[in-house]
């Protein structure tokens, strides 16, 4: 069930995060970077409320949380930080309708998919979501209905956009491996039926309606076909950890019209090789997979291989501009 068939994805885009705490610098540069697929950048730096599990947890219906010393932890009512992510979040999405006016086209927002957020919520009692599958579903339920509003505010003030929801899950196969430590530290949890996740993942999937969702993970072991059979569009991740016992999977996902988003470009300063180098793996995987080249613009997007909260400004502004250069090269030589 892949929403591709009649949405029109940008060839390259970012991630999420960006480094800097300046919302109205973020979004010029996402928007300047990837004039047909922008997206809302992410600024963890500001602290918290502004990392990846705070600013999915202000996004919660009926479901509140605060920073302890250990982490993120449900609480009763909208403390300081609960406030602080919204004002963060508030701030982007002004900034990012200032840089979006007349903008049609595809659009990226990025939130913590049901299962990270599980993995790294806590409950009252200091344990992690993931403990009590019973508060999973809540959770689930809860990140379901706030997705909902999201989009709905972003389309309010992007009105020419075609919003892309993309979930990211770089705890998933922690969770399906029942490698996520519990509080002490001593034990981990058990892992989590797969049906369960698949099923948990595609109600939040279906929150987005006919528009297209994309699954990020940077983690190694990607499960793409437990993403595709969740209603995934697309599956976003770190070209450079795929193996080739990935090749049978990543096949079937491009068959069957899943879009591949390739994290090629590194996500921490170093020095790029040219535009043509950076996929030139994904040209080989290609040629591997017996595939036609000319499917190839059609079926990938490029993008870093992880957020860029990590790296200096100027590099994070140079590895955008690279993932454009590096997007036209793979359809102007697909072979």
């Amino acid at each position: 069930m892949s929403n591709n068939s009649q949405f029109s994805f940008g060839a390259a885009t970012g991630v999420g995060s960006l480094p800097g705490g300046d919302a109205r610098e973020a979004a010029r540069t996402a928007t300047g970077a990837f004039e047909d697929f922008p997206f809302l950048p992410e600024l963890p730096a500001r602290g918290p409320g502004a990392d990846m599990i705070g600013r999915t947890a202000g996004l919660l219906v009926e479901v509140y949380a605060r920073v302890e010393p250990s982490g993120w932890r449900v609480g009763d009512r909208p403390g300081r930080d609960t406030k602080r992510a919204w004002a963060w979040l508030g701030e982007d999405l002004d900034a990012l309708e200032e840089f979006t006016q007349g903008y049609e086209g595809p659009l990226k927002v990025q939130a913590v998919g049901p299962w990270t957020l599980a993995a790294n919520l806590e409950l009252r009692n200091g344990e992690s979501a993931l403990s009590d599958l019973g508060a999973g579903r809540d959770l689930a339920g809860s990140l379901a209905e706030g997705l909902r509003n999201h989009l709905a505010d972003v389309q309010r003030r992007v009105p020419g956009a075609q919003i892309v929801l993309q979930l990211d899950e770089p705890s998933l196969m922690a969770v399906l491996r029942g490698h996520v430590r519990s509080a002490s530290g001593y034990r981990t949890h058990r892992a989590v039926d797969r049906q369960l996740v698949e099923d948990t993942l595609r109600e939040v999937v279906g929150v987005h309606g006919n528009g297209p969702v994309v699954v990020h993970s940077c983690a190694p072991d990607v499960p793409f076909a437990l993403l595709r059979r969740a209603g995934a569009a697309g599956v976003s991740f770190d070209f450079s950890l795929l193996t080739e016992r990935d090749d049978d999977v990543i096949g079937e996902a491009v068959e069957a019209g899943t879009r591949l988003f390739a994290g090629v470009v590194p996500g921490t300063d170093t020095a790029l090789s040219d535009p043509a180098g950076s996929v030139m793996g994904v040209r080989t995987l290609w040629r591997r997979l017996g595939l036609r080249p000319g499917l190839l613009a059609e079926a990938v997007t490029i993008t870093p291989s992880c957020g860029l909260a990590g790296a200096s400004p100027e590099y994070a502004r140079h590895a955008l501009a690279h993932c454009v250069r590096a997007a036209r090269s793979l359809a102007d030589n697909p072979e």
